[in-house]
C-alpha cells in the first residue's frame, strides 16, 4: 500500500521576514552578521520595525525543505505551530499554495504569536537571522497527527526543536509512529550550537535514526573532533550520514557504500536556504529511489538554484533542472 504522503517535516513554522541591510546597519543594530540568533518578542519586534523593503514567505528550515519536495512534485505534509493571527494564516496559507499541507490549523487563543525571522541581507549574499520563536516553540506530542506521521515514507525533523522540552517529545513521537508504520525517519542537524546544546541526544539519535544530514561544523561539533574522524564514527553508527561543505565535495554514506559528489562554486546572491534546498534535492532522490550519487548530485543542484536568488524557496522548475543534468529522463 502506498503512503499518503512520500516525505512529512516536523519543525518551526517561522515567517521569514527579509531585508537588505548593509554592515553598517547590522553594526549600529548589534546584529551579528551570518548566524543565527533567538531573540526576545521586545527585540524581534524592534528589528521588524527597522527593516525596509520588507518580503515575506513561510519559512522554517525543514519547513522550507517539505516546500521544495511539494515544488518537486512529490506529496508532503508539514507539523508545525502557528498562532490564529495574521501571520499564522498567512503562513498557513501560503504552505497549502505551495502544494504542501498544513497538517495543524493555527491556533486560536494564547498568548504567544506566531514565529518570525528577521533576516538581514548583506550585498556579499550573508544572511543574519533574528528568530523570535513565539507559539512555534510550543510544538508538543498533541500537534502530530498519528495519521500523518504513521503514514510517511519519510519523516524529515528539525534539530532545532530539541530546545524545548516539548519539541523533543513532539520529535520522538513523531520518528516512533513513522518507523511503526514502516517509513524512515531522519533528521537535520540544524547548526553547531544546536548540536552542542544536545550532544548527547543527537549522538543517540544518529543511531536510531535511518538518516542524518549535516555540515561539516556540525559534525565536528557533534563527534568533537576533525571532520574525517567525525565521518569515520558517524559512518559507523548512522543508518546513512550525508555531509556538506561549503564550497568543497558533498559526502554520502551508507553502510559501505560511499559516493563524493563535487561542487560548483557560484557566488550566492542569498546564501537563505542553501542547506534546505540542498536537503530538499537530497530527499527527493532517497525517495524516489536514486543512488547516493545522484541524490547528492540533486541536492547540489536544488542549492545552486536557491542562492541564486533573494529567498528560501525555489523559484525556477529544480525538476526541470535535474532533467537538464541527465539525472531524471
Amino acid at each position: 500500500m502506498s503512503k499518503p504522503y512520500q516525505v512529512v517535516g516536523i519543525g518551526n513554522a517561522v515567517v521569514d521576514v527579509i531585508s537588505q541591510s548593509d554592515d553598517s546597519f547590522l553594526d549600529l543594530m548589534g546584529i551579528q552578521k551570518g548566524i543565527m540568533q533567538l531573540v526576545e518578542r521586545a527585540r524581534g519586534e524592534m528589528l521588524y520595525a527597522g527593516m525596509t523593503n520588507r518580503t515575506q514567505a513561510p519559512g522554517g528550515s525543514v519547513a522550507n525543505t517539505v516546500a521544495g519536495l511539494g515544488a518537486l512534485g512529490l506529496s508532503t505534509g508539514f507539523i508545525g505551530r502557528v498562532h490564529d493571527d495574521a501571520l499564522g494564516r498567512f503562513y498557513a496559507d501560503g504552505m497549502q499554495a505551495d502544494g504542501t499541507d498544513f497538517v495543524n490549523p493555527p491556533v486560536a487563543g494564547g498568548e504567544l504569536p506566531t514565529s518570525r525571522s528577521m533576516i538581514f541581507v548583506s550585498p556579499d549574499g550573508e544572511r543574519s537571522m533574528n528568530t523570535y520563536l513565539g507559539i512555534s516553540a510550543e510544538l508538543g506530542p498533541e500537534d502530530v497527527p498519528d495519521a500523518v506521521a504513521g503514514q510517511a515514507q519519510l519523516l524529515f525533523l528539525e534539530g532545532y526543536l530539541y530546545d524545548k522540552p516539548k519539541g523533543k517529545e513532539a520529535f520522538e513521537a513523531a520518528a516512533r509512529l513513522c518507523r511503526q508504520g514502516g517509513g524512515k525517519a531522519g533528521i537535520a542537524l540544524s547548526d553547531p550550537f544546536c548540536v552542542e546544546r544536545h550532544r548527547d541526544d543527537f549522538r543517540r539519535l544518529v543511531k536510531e535514526l535511518d538518516y542524518v544530514i549535516g555540515n561539516e561544523h556540525e559534525w565536528q561539533a557533534l563527534y568533537q573532533s576533525d571532520l574525517s574522524s567525525a565521518l569515520e564514527q558517524a559512518a559507523a553508527d548512522a543508518g546513512m550520514v550525508v555531509c556538506t561543505r561549503s564550497g568543497h565535495d558533498v559526502v554520502l554514506v551508507r553502510g559501505d557504500e560511499e559516493a563524493v559528489v563535487p561542487v560548483t562554486e557560484i557566488v550566492p546572491v542569498d546564501a537563505t536556504g542553501a542547506g534546505d534546498q540542498f536537503a530538499a534535492g537530497f530527499l527527493y532522490g532517497y525517495a524516489t529511489g536514486q543512488s547516493l550519487e545522484v541524490s547528492g548530485r540533486m541536492g547540489c543542484i536544488a542549492a545552486a538554484e536557491v542562492i541564486g536568488h533573494y529567498g528560501a524557496r525555489p523559484e525556477a522548475d529544480v525538476k526541470a533542472l535535474f532533467r537538464a543534468a541527465g539525472l531524471i529522463g
